[in-house]
């Protein structure tokens, strides 16, 4: 081995999993390690993965925390479209009615752009909210990636009216410390949804960067409420609620 080009050792060494890299390899000499902590090799990965495109900039600082991004990106909320009615949803403020879970279309509703996408939450009469806290440790993100590498968070909501009333709808995010500290926020205009709407969905999103060190914790929290003050469920929908963590 040691008589091998670095080329093709780098090579050989892409073929293996992540652990074996990390936790045997890097430990076998110098030049090894140096081979695992650098960019070719992660490169590698990442185009025998199919991982590169677009987003994989040829001035990105670290590949391997690219890598890792990539790999672990998935959607942290859950439940986030009510197929399991409001399990995982907690500090639940049910005004008027309280919550409801439809299947779409709904009632004067329009079908969601995804067919992956079945039921949505729906509020009543008065201020209906529910929240999410995310624990990034406990989801696989490390300290030392969150404050040094500091990667995107993204959030992103989908919200409608029915054709037949108006309705509310805001969102807000929040980014807190190991002490609950908030260090970023987000938080929408309440929107307003007239009464001679289309009840088509619309998304909102927004991406926090360099938000600084010290982030733990993401807190997702939305809600709305009909503005028409009808018993029942006349209210906005909200469905498809998402937040990831990306390179």
């Amino acid at each position: 081995m040691e008589s091998l080009p670095e080329s093709l050792l780098i090579r050989i060494l892409a073929t293996l999993p992540v652990p074996d890299l990390l936790l045997g390899c890097r430990l076998v000499c110098c030049q090894w390690r140096n081979l695992v902590d650098g960019a070719a090799l992660w490169i590698l990965k990442c185009q025998q993965e199919g991982l590169t495109g677009a987003e994989a900039q040829e001035d990105a600082e670290n590949w391997q925390n690219f890598y890792f991004l990539s790999k672990k990106r998935k959607n942290l909320i859950k439940n986030p479209c009510g197929e399991e009615d409001l399990e995982h949803w907690g500090e639940v403020e049910n005004g008027g009615d309280g919550w409801k879970i439809e299947e779409l279309p709904g009632d004067f509703g329009k079908e969601f752009p995804s067919e992956e996408v079945h039921k949505y939450f729906v509020t009543s009469y008065e201020w209906c909210r529910k929240a999410q806290v995310i624990d990034l440790r406990t989801e696989g993100y490390w300290e030392e990636l969150m404050d040094t590498a500091q990667p995107k968070i993204v959030v992103r909501d989908w919200y409608a009216g029915r054709r037949d009333a108006g309705c509310l709808y805001q969102l807000c995010v929040k980014l807190l410390s190991e002490n609950q500290d908030v260090l970023a926020e987000y938080q929408s205009d309440t929107v307003t949804i007239p009464e001679d709407n289309d009840a088509s969905w619309t998304e909102i999103s927004h991406t926090f960067c360099s938000y600084g060190p010290g982030v733990r914790f993401v807190r997702f929290e939305h809600g709305g409420q009909d503005t028409l003050f009808w018993k029942g469920w006349y209210g906005v929908r909200v469905t498809g609620s998402s937040v990831t963590v990306e390179p």
